[in-house]
């Protein structure tokens, strides 16, 4: 005989099998045993075990309320080895009104709120079974289905509840087991049993059919659901699938022609703090443009304020501004992955699931209908033997009180058997009254047309589907749409119109002044700042480009390199120091200065100039830089470097080019080609020298220069200097700048 290691029992076994196994044991207690719901009757055993346990403490909806730290006691002592924050969690979800379409207890005390705030304690609330509950229940007494022992072996637990309620799709469930989970959001009552009795009648229903009976979730917190017919009717065949559901809300209209939104109803399972919280959020980071301010105006009911930045914005486009960027639109999924009749995991469809629900209820009605046949025939046999006595009343006293083994007298004289001799002996004496006779001859007759109703049920499959088809019946009449509980909450409405909205609606629009001081430092300052010598400077320094553009605007920024670079004014840093280095945002060479920065045009046009007299015209949208290090746009000879670069207007027709020897040369802008990148043609010609600067100009509104500190000089008698392009040109007129630059 092998002795047995101190240890225990040792096996060698490869650590890879070894760890397979044990996974797989818990993959499958996860799965069977905490995550996912039973088809038939749609709970997981955390909450069919809070079911049993306080329907076995009497908490039916009629009775008092006991205490939660009472129930939870109970359930984790005899049924549910788990802690007890665990099963309290369970406990308070199923009361809680905004989370279960349907609650299958009722509480009293704080079980929390739709704001995310927790229950209290569970030893101050209270609770008891509801109607829902009472009707998953229904029956479990008369062996209507199956027990099997408790972890312990000390007590019995149902495998599953008899389940007068589609629970599974009523509630929904959602859980998370190993390698698959579960999401299935609650509906109608009312439109389930509609569509399980016309599968009674039409068991090969069609998909479409049965979504015209239950045309989608209903959930307890109501909502408008957008999802479009295809795509639910599909969802509903594979049992897989999503549905797009949106806040309810109301314009309210205000004096002087100002209005606000009123948010009524979320979505479901969203936290209503939360959401507040999260709006607040988007509207400090300057991302909802069009929302002014929100508030959190709910008492007992939902009301979130929306106030628009002013009268102009359309109700539709803020709301869908708002639908895009918060969870007040939200996509709900539906994974209809159940444990099946036989305690396998799959995914199933509208159809299969209603299905098992009417075989479950099958089930049911042939257990219990078997179940009183037998009482019947029991209770048959005690009144027959009860009869009996009333026919031989006399013989029957003298055997009682004069025989020393009277049961064994009785069954010989009477012809009865034991359990009805125990009946006779057990009768009281006014029981032997002449109406007590009369009694047990109507109970036999009541008893015996039952068990005659029983049988022909029994023996025929369409009786029983009748009388499941009347059961259903019975609950679609408690749970009717005429009462409170069972209305639809969930508005069915259409996929909403495409609401077009402005991509620069979906970021904030602000004046800013840019402002890029000699030395280089760069800034922006909130508003449009008149005079931007009074900013603060470095000792030294001043404002070299003042810029007004609006927090969207992009900045081109044109160096003596012959690049482009790209600046976003919302990238900029604020206005209260004196800014940051531009060299540092922009990968600017030591050896290169600025000469012209202005606000990006989408569709504008711009001339820029080398010092070696040649140019183009540009597009804007062909000098945006994607990178730091900018475009190389004018290509530039060993030691040359750019002039000037300058935006043309719309009624530019004119380039206006002056030397270093200060000539003059103006001639017509078409003579300029449009170049994407290049050294471009020959602007002027010099016998030594280069360009000193550039520009473009209307003939109607003449051509301006600096005339001194704060004064511009605007000439429109220009005709002595216009010329063809590439010509030398003649000396600039009397008054011309002396720094020989238009600007």
């Amino acid at each position: 005989m092998n002795e047995i290691a101190p240890g225990g029992d040792i096996r060698e076994t490869p650590f890879g099998e070894a760890l397979g196994e044990r996974y797989l044991s818990y993959a499958l207690s996860t799965i069977m045993a905490r995550s996912l719901p039973d088809v038939r009757d749609g709970l997981k055993p955390v909450q069919r075990r809070l079911l049993f346990a306080m329907r076995q403490l009497r908490l039916e909806p009629g009775s008092g309320f006991k205490k939660c730290a009472r129930v939870v006691g109970d359930v984790i002592g005899r049924y549910h080895p788990h802690g007890d924050t665990a099963v309290y969690d369970a406990l308070v979800r199923l009361a809680q009104d905004f989370a279960a379409r349907y609650p299958l207890v009722e509480g009293q005390g704080n079980f929390g709120n739709i704001d995310g705030d927790n229950a209290a304690a569970m030893r101050y609330t209270e609770a008891r079974l509801t109607v829902a509950a009472e009707a998953l229940l229904a029956g479990i007494d008369e062996d209507a289905v199956d027990f099997r022992t408790t972890y312990d072996a000390e007590d019995d637990e149902p495998v599953v509840l008899p389940a007068g309620l589609p629970n599974l799709l009523a509630n929904g469930a959602t859980g998370i087991a190993v390698g698959m989970a579960t999401s299935i959001p609650p509906h109608n009552v009312t439109e389930i049993c509609d569509a399980l009795i016309h599968l009674i009648k039409r068991p090969q229903a069609t998909y479409e059919k049965l979504v015209e009976l239950i045309p989608g979730p209903d959930f307890p917190t109501g909502g408008i659901l957008v999802e479009s017919r295809e795509n639910i009717v599909d969802a509903y065949r594979t049992g897989r699938g999503g549905f797009r559901v949106r806040a309810r809300y109301a314009v309210e209209k205000l004096r002087h022609g100002l209005y606000q939104v009123a948010v009524s109803e979320i979505p479901y399972q969203i936290q209503k703090s939360r959401l507040v919280e999260r709006i607040a959020e988007l509207l400090l980071a300057r991302k909802l443009p069009l929302l002014a301010d929100i508030r959190d105006e709910s008492d007992a009911s939902v009301r979130i304020v929306l106030e628009p930045r002013n009268r102009s914005v359309a109700p539709d486009v803020l709301m869908e501004q708002l639908f895009r960027q918060t969870e007040l639109e939200v996509r709900v999924g539906l994974n209809l992955n159940v444990l099946d009749h036989k305690r396998t995991p799959r995914v199933m469809n509208l159809r299969e699931v209603l299905a098992a629900f009417l075989d479950h209820r099958h089930e049911v009605l042939l257990r219990r209908k078997r179940h009183r046949l037998e009482r019947i025939e029991r209770r048959l046999e005690v009144l027959a033997a009860l009869m009996a006595v009333y026919a031989s009343i006399d013989e029957v006293i003298r055997i009682i009180r004069d025989e020393d083994e009277p049961k064994a007298a009785l069954m010989k004289t009477l012809r009865i058997n034991d359990v009805q001799a125990d009946a006779v002996l057990n009768m009281r004496l006014r029981q032997l009254r002449r109406l007590e006779e009369k009694k047990i001859a109507d109970e036999n007759r009541s008893l015996e047309d039952e068990r005659t109703e029983i049988t022909a049920i029994l023996n025929s499959e369409k009786r029983r589907w009748k009388v499941i088809a009347g059961e259903i019946a019975e609950t679609r009449a408690r749970f009717s749409k005429s009462t409170e509980i069972g209305r639809r909450r969930t508005e069915i409405g259409l996929p909403p119109p495409a609401v077009n909205v402005p991509p620069d609606a979906m970021v904030e629009r602000e004046p800013t002044t840019v402002v890029c001081s000699e030395k280089g430092w760069m800034r922006a300052v909130r508003g449009h700042v008149a005079d931007a010598g009074e900013l603060r400077y470095k000792e030294g320094d001043r404002a070299k480009f003042v810029i007004h553009a609006e927090t969207t605007d992009k900045l081109i920024i044109f160096a003596t390199n012959g690049r482009f670079y790209t600046l976003g004014c919302d990238k900029l840093p604020g206005g209260r120091g004196q800014g940051e280095p531009l060299r540092l945002m922009i990968e600017l060479p030591n050896d290169h200065d600025l000469l012209a920065m202005f606000v990006y045009r989408p569709q504008g046009m711009l001339f820029a100039a080398s010092g070696a007299g040649r140019g183009f015209v540009v597009a804007e949208s062909d000098v945006v830089a994607q990178t730091r290090n900018g475009k190389q746009v004018l290509t530039l000879a060993a030691g040359e470097e750019a002039v000037c670069c300058a935006p043309v207007g719309e009624a530019d027709d004119r380039v206006a080019v002056v030397g270093e020897n200060r000539k003059l040369l103006i001639f017509a802008l078409s003579e300029v080609p449009v170049m994407t990148r290049g050294r471009g043609v020959i602007l002027q010609r010099y016998r030594a020298g280069g360009l000193s600067d550039a520009t473009t100009f209307s003939s109607q509104t003449g051509l301006a220069w600096s005339a001194g500190a704060s004064r511009t000089r605007t000439e429109t008698d220009l005709g002595p200097w216009y010329g063809n392009r590439g010509q030398a040109g003649r000396m600039a007129p009397r008054g011309f700048a002396k720094s020989n630059r238009f600007t």
